[in-house]
């Protein structure tokens, strides 16, 4: 299908884990409402980011994939004919954890993962203490209304991602993400930020020629000293706005976009067709040492 309608949920999160399952679905069901086809939750949205700490019992809030969560999507996703995206934190053997991302198609089936391939370690996201890397490689996912890749937050930043999982088909690119302000930080520097996450997502759409969707948290976290900025948005394959979330709202978004405009994109700024994949063996080392 060349026109798609992708649903956003945006909502802040409590450290009861039911309670916040419960409400993804609640703001599923919204989302389908709405005329959603295909609807993305925010990393790790059944519970708090608790990746600020470096805590054993944080542990506790894994599960496998297939498990309780994803069996509870599905039924919804099958009631309503629609694609789900589910950030969790998966539970592959004991001691082995991973930041996985389940799709769930029209129908219901589990379609399959994938496991955060970048891990972060900074201040309040130390998120290696946690998350074994991704093995699995780049995925992408034929749903029935698209194909599309998924990528997980830290993920952005990293051209390379983008573009493999472009080349592997995929007609949308979708992250779901949990990321914020520290509340000690000016206005000025909590502005750039914003602006460098959201430019280098824009980027990926110019330079693959396709739709970037990134699903934000908000709210108050970590005793208050962290803000999720929210500020989710969809691009299209020139990088323009075709919506943004506010920073402190919970939002449920639903918006049609057309995956036709990758041939027009891709066919206007040649960009796949004028790289020269001879010359990029480099690119595989850490370091280019002279």
């Amino acid at each position: 299908m060349a026109k798609v309608k992708v649903g956003l949920v945006q909502m802040s999160c409590s450290a009861n884990k039911n309670e916040n399952l419960a409400k993804a679905i609640d703001k599923i069901t919204e989302a389908a409402a709405k005329g959603a086809q295909i609807v993305c939750l925010q990393e790790l949205f059944t519970s708090l980011y608790f990746c600020d700490v470096e805590e054993y019992d944080n542990f506790k809030l894994a599960e496998p994939i297939p498990g309780p969560s994803t069996e509870a999507l599905s039924k919804i996703a099958k009631e309503k004919g629609i694609v789900i995206i589910a950030s969790l934190f998966e539970k592959r053997a004991q001691g082995i954890y991973h930041n996985t991302t389940a799709v769930l198609d029209a129908d219901g089936s589990y379609l399959g993962k994938y496991r955060k391939m970048h891990i972060p370690d900074d201040p309040a996201f130390y998120e290696k203490f946690y998350f074994t890397p991704g093995d699995l490689g780049y995925k992408i996912f034929k749903t029935k209304f698209a194909t599309f890749g998924v990528l997980i937050c830290w993920d952005q930043w990293y051209p390379e991602a983008a573009r493999i999982t472009a080349l592997m088909g995929a007609e949308i690119l979708f992250y779901p993400t949990a990321i914020g302000w520290s509340t000690a930080q000016d206005e000025a520097t909590n502005t750039e930020q914003y602006d460098a996450w959201q430019t280098i997502q824009r980027s990926h759409a110019i330079a693959n020629g396709v739709h970037v969707v990134s699903v934000n948290r908000v709210g108050f976290e970590q005793d208050g000293a962290m803000k999720f900025w929210g500020g989710s948005f969809i691009a299209n394959p020139i990088g323009s706005i075709l919506y943004k979330a506010t920073h402190d709202k919970e939002e449920v978004i639903v918006h049609e976009i057309n995956t036709d405009k990758t041939d027009f994109y891709r066919t206007h700024w040649p960009f796949l067709r004028d790289r020269r994949i001879d010359s990029y063996q480099p690119i595989t080392k850490r370091y280019i040492d002279e």
